[in-house]
């Protein structure tokens, strides 16, 4: 089965479809710049996946997305020269969306490193919006630690003032950074992002454009500064499942540590940390993806639809 374009009423959708086959096919004789170590190093906890899903899903994906970036810069010369005055260069940029737990940051790490190998955007920088949540203390004072994560949690005019800073040329725009061992903001601590080629930027809500709580609607949304989005999708009931068991992995391993947020998990027995897990999720995580995250999806430009084994068994690219 190869891409498929719907022909009936019933069927009409703004996406073309590839199978794993037809959409590996697009890649056909590219030169893989990764080995498993690599793809070991870039994998987030609990995201299984290794160079034959790379070789099958994400190089075509970067493939895809060099060519857009070559007719970006193709764009950008001749409009110069038909407004007769120089413009800055500015990065491309790519947002990458989803759920919590459901690979989005092995997705971005992908993109930046494929990306990067190409000899033509050797700087490609990664931004996770993670940055721009509101302090703890801020969330607490507000009632909204609970809901960390949700579009009122982040520092939204700080996060369009960086994109905004970006996409007009601004050298040595900075970001702020998140631990998420100690599960905050780090206080005075920064990114700097200087021109790069390319720009990946990757958060839970960044296609979201909806209204700002206060019942208007914003003059800009972050994705007007995108030139291109990728969903990462998968079905409720397999992300919830990949949380619970990232919980797990990190009772071993992140949460052994002292000084972290969630130490007091630690000592959990798998029963217990299975039911807090899924506490968290039903609570938190699960109420965010249905009102927010999951109905940006039909806003991306593709959308990686994932098995329950994590791997990649559908892609949806909008028809231009």
């Amino acid at each position: 089965m190869g891409a498929v374009t719907a022909g009936t009423r019933a069927q009409v959708s703004p996406f073309t479809a590839f199978d794993r086959a037809s959409w590996r096919a697009l890649a056909a004789g590219g030169e893989l710049p990764l080995d498993d170590a690599d793809v070991r190093a870039l994998a987030t906890l609990g995201d299984r996946i290794d160079l034959d899903e790379v070789a099958t899903v994400y190089l075509p994906l970067a493939r895809l997305l060099h060519l857009h970036v070559t007719a970006s810069r193709r764009l950008w010369a001749a409009q110069t020269q038909f407004l007769g005055a120089r413009t800055e260069k500015v990065p491309f940029v790519i947002a990458v969306a989803g759920s919590v737990a459901v690979g989005k940051s092995t997705t971005a790490r992908l993109l930046q490193a494929l990306l990067a190998a190409a000899p033509d955007t050797p700087r490609v920088d990664l931004v996770t919006t993670d940055g721009f949540l509101l302090p703890n203390a801020v969330l607490e004072s507000r009632g909204l630690l609970g809901r960390k994560g949700f579009p009122e949690s982040y520092d939204r005019r700080a996060l369009l003032r960086f994109m905004a800073d970006v996409k007009s040329g601004k050298p040595a725009v900075s970001a702020p950074l998140y631990s998420h061992s100690s599960y905050d903001v780090l206080p005075g601590e920064r990114q700097v992002v200087d021109s790069p080629d390319v720009l990946v930027l990757e958060g839970l809500n960044v296609l979201q454009a909806g209204g700002r709580g206060d019942g208007r609607v914003p003059e800009v949304f972050l994705s007007d500064f995108f030139d291109f989005s990728v969903y990462v999708d998968a079905t409720e009931h397999d992300i919830s499942q990949w949380y619970v068991e990232r919980f797990l992995a990190l009772r071993r391993t992140a949460f052994q540590d002292t000084s972290a947020y969630f130490h007091r998990f630690a000592d959990l027995t798998d029963e217990e940390a299975t039911t807090t897990a899924r506490g968290i999720w039903t609570a938190v995580n699960e109420p965010n993806l249905r009102l927010n995250i999951a109905p940006s999806r039909s806003r991306a430009r593709l959308v990686l639809q994932k098995a329950a084994d994590h791997s990649v068994r559908r892609v949806l690219l909008r028809k231009l």
